[in-house]
Order: C-alpha cells, then sequence, then structure tokens
C-alpha cells in the first residue's frame, strides 16, 4: 500500500491530500483496501456514489450500452438522449436540460445562459452582466468557477479572473436585494453550501430569494450539483422551501457513480435562446452517459432511496446529536448531507477522519473543521448505528 502510496505522490500531482489508504473494491455502502481491509464509506465521492458501488443495474446498464454504443458526439442524434432528458425534466419540473460531463460544465454552461438572457431579453448593455453569488460558495475548480469564489486558497495565483460577479452572505435575504442593480442578471446559489462546510441558511431563505429574484426581473439558479437528485430527502433539496428555480444545475449522483454526467436545465424561454454552435460538449449527452443518466434516476424511483434518504438523515442527525463530546460544536445538514463541527482548540477534523478510518469508516473533512457525513442512500439503520457507535468511540478517545 505505502508503495502505491509513494509512486502516485512521485508522478502525480500534490493537489490532493488523501487520507492514507488505497481502496481496491466497493460495493454497496462499503469500500475495501488493498490490504482486504473493509470501510463503511461515509462520503458517497462527494455525492456521486448515491446509489452505492457496483449498483448491478447500473454496472449492467453500462456494460450493455458499452457494448452497443457509447460515444458519437451531438453532431447526429440517438436514441438514447431524449427518453434520458424528458425523464429528468419530468423528475424536476424543469422544461429543457442540456447535457455535460463534470459538474462544474453545467455551471459554465448556466452561466453563460444566464448571460445571454440578460442581454437578449432583460436588455443589459453588452458585456454589463452581472451574477450575484455567496461568500463560502463552491461552484467548481475552473476559472471561472474561482473567481465567484472567496476562499483564497482556491484564487491564489490563479488569476486575472473574469469580471461580473458580485459576492454577498449566504443565508442574508435582504443582503441580495440590496445587491441587486439594473445589471443582475441571476443570482446563484446553493441550497446548502455543501464545501463551505454543510451550512444550512435559515428557514425560508431560499423561498425568500426567489421572491426577491421574481419581483427584480433577475433569475434565480439553484447549484444543486450535491444537494440535488435525493440527497437532502427531496428531489431537489429547493423543494423543501417549495421553490422552483429558473435554472437549476445537476450532476455527481446523475451519474450513478460510474461516469462523469451533468445537466444544466432552465425554463423553456431561458434554454432556446441557445442557437446551434452556441455551445457543446464532444462528450455531453452521448449515449453512455444518457443510458447510465437514464437507470440512474429509475433507481432513485424504484428503490425508494429518496425517501430513505429523509428517514435514514434523520436517524443520523439524531445520533449525532446524542453524542455528549466536548469535540462537536454543532452538528447541521438535512437528509443524508450532515457535518459535524469540531472545536479547533481540541482536535481538527482531519484527525478526527484518521482515526475513524482506524475504526472502519472512511469520510473527509471539509474546511478544516467539519467533518462530512453523507453515505450512499442506500444505507440502512444498523449501518447508521454502527457508524455512530464508531463515532462515539473516536471522539471519546480524543477527549482530554
Amino acid at each position: 500500500m505505502n508503495q502505491l502510496i509513494e509512486q502516485e505522490r512521485e508522478f502525480g500531482a500534490s493537489n490532493y491530500l488523501p487520507l492514507p489508504v488505497v481502496l481496491t473494491r466497493g460495493e454497496g455502502c462499503y469500500l475495501w483496501d488493498v490490504e482486504g481491509r473493509r470501510y463503511l464509506d461515509m462520503m458517497s465521492a462527494y455525492s456521486a456514489v448515491s446509489h452505492g458501488y457496483a449498483h448491478p443495474r447500473l454496472i449492467a446498464t453500462m456494460r450493455d450500452q458499452a457494448a452497443q454504443l457509447g460515444v458519437v458526439s451531438r453532431a447526429f442524434y440517438h436514441d438514447r438522449l431524449a427518453p434520458f432528458l424528458g425523464t429528468l425534466c419530468g423528475a424536476t419540473g424543469m422544461d429543457k436540460a442540456l447535457p455535460m460531463n463534470a459538474g462544474v460544465e453545467a455551471v459554465e454552461t448556466g452561466l453563460k445562459a444566464v448571460r445571454k438572457w440578460a442581454y437578449e431579453v432583460k436588455g443589459v448593455a453588452p458585456d454589463s452582466a452581472e451574477v450575484i453569488v455567496c461568500r463560502g460558495n463552491f461552484h467548481g475548480r475552473t476559472i471561472t468557477a474561482v473567481a465567484m469564489s472567496s476562499e483564497p486558497q482556491y484564487r491564489r495565483n490563479f488569476g486575472p479572473f473574469a469580471p461580473g460577479f458580485v459576492l454577498i452572505d449566504y443565508g442574508d435575504a435582504a443582503a441580495l436585494e440590496a445587491a441587486i442593480t439594473p445589471d443582475t442578471a441571476a443570482f446563484l446559489v446553493e441550497p446548502i453550501q455543501g464545501e463551505g462546510g454543510i451550512i444550512v441558511p435559515p428557514d425560508g431563505y431560499l423561498a425568500q430569494v426567489a421572491e426577491i429574484c421574481r419581483r427584480n426581473n433577475v433569475l434565480l439558479m439553484c447549484d444543486e450539483i450535491q444537494t440535488g437528485l435525493g440527497r437532502t430527502g427531496r428531489m431537489l433539496a429547493s423543494w423543501h422551501d417549495g421553490v422552483q428555480p429558473d435554472v437549476l444545475l445537476l450532476g455527481k449522483a446523475l451519474g450513478g457513480g460510474l461516469y462523469p454526467v451533468s445537466c444544466m436545465l432552465a425554463r423553456r424561454d431561458i434554454m432556446d435562446l441557445f442557437k446551434p454552435g452556441d455551445h457543446g460538449s464532444t462528450f455531453g449527452g452521448n449515449p453512455l452517459a444518457a443510458a447510465i443518466g437514464l437507470e440512474a434516476l429509475a433507481v432513485l424511483q424504484d428503490e425508494g432511496l429518496i425517501l430513505n434518504s429523509k428517514v435514514m438523515g434523520e436517524r443520523l442527525t439524531a445520533g449525532l446529536r446524542s453524542l455528549d463530546s466536548p469535540l462537536i460544536t454543532d452538528v447541521r445538514g438535512r437528509g443524508l448531507l450532515v457535518g459535524i463541527e469540531i472545536d479547533p482548540q481540541r482536535a481538527t477534523a482531519r484527525l478526527v477522519c484518521e482515526k475513524l478510518m482506524e475504526r472502519g469508516i472512511l469520510t473527509k473533512e471539509t474546511h478544516e473543521t467539519v467533518v462530512r457525513f453523507a453515505p450512499p442512500l442506500i444505507i440502512n439503520a444498523e449501518q447508521i448505528d454502527w457508524a455512530i457507535d464508531r463515532l462515539r468511540e473516536t471522539l471519546a478517545d480524543l477527549a482530554p
């Protein structure tokens, strides 16, 4: 195992700091390392593996479609895309979808769409459109995405950055209203900030900002790449506030944990602004991606994973809040996206994750002080309770 780690360090970039474990196999909620040790996954590859590892229906779909037709590009129609887009729009209540690959590509596509709308519909002067975003956001790692970030490390020595972004505090509806100008095209927001530390806004926040956007002729763009597709106990986290966004960004779990699939979805009048040649992707919406995405949506519904996320999420949150440890200063989240805040005076979140790994649980810290608990949506009560017990033991060992 150490040899593989050292070889990766020698030949790979140091843009990640993984836990010292080398994985070789996954099934359901479990992962195995190269030495044969089993771990309970409490991270789901940042919500990409919501269906669990090696789901038989998804594996069969991927294998069968790859043997039939893989990638042909959007230069031609193919028989998998229309069913996928139609099912996705039906499941989310959106009018149209534009398929891409990585989540950040959906973000970039959404930004192009709202800017085009601003110029061609709202009447904003050329090259003057602004998009309001929130401090603490995470919308990806491209130059444009980090231009929106308030995290110094994400931006350091990567400039110059694209203009046109205005930052406000997250969870503050009044700050949004104050920031809107005649040049504002859209407000881009995560219903829960994932990489920002599992930050849940005040109740009703999304409904408030939706009303502000409507009243001011501003598009509401919700980044649900992490929070969508059942992660919070609803198909969309926006629906907890009864909100239907104008533009919706999805990814991660859409690929069933097997393949990068993302989509920008929007109202018909917004999407219809795109004309041939305005935007594209060699791999976006290819037959393999569409087949996997369609089956991933079917599995969510057929196996009741969204309801399971709600029920098991409530059990997970209750269990975490029952822990009597001086190391925990807060427990927050929704569904199966929950974080515990660790008192930095007593321990680091990284140390907690390392100790959990020794007890057979894999997860990762975010923002140095938060331990993430976001297991596959197939997790059951016995596995939840086992994880809580291991965390209780870990915290007891670390407590002074």
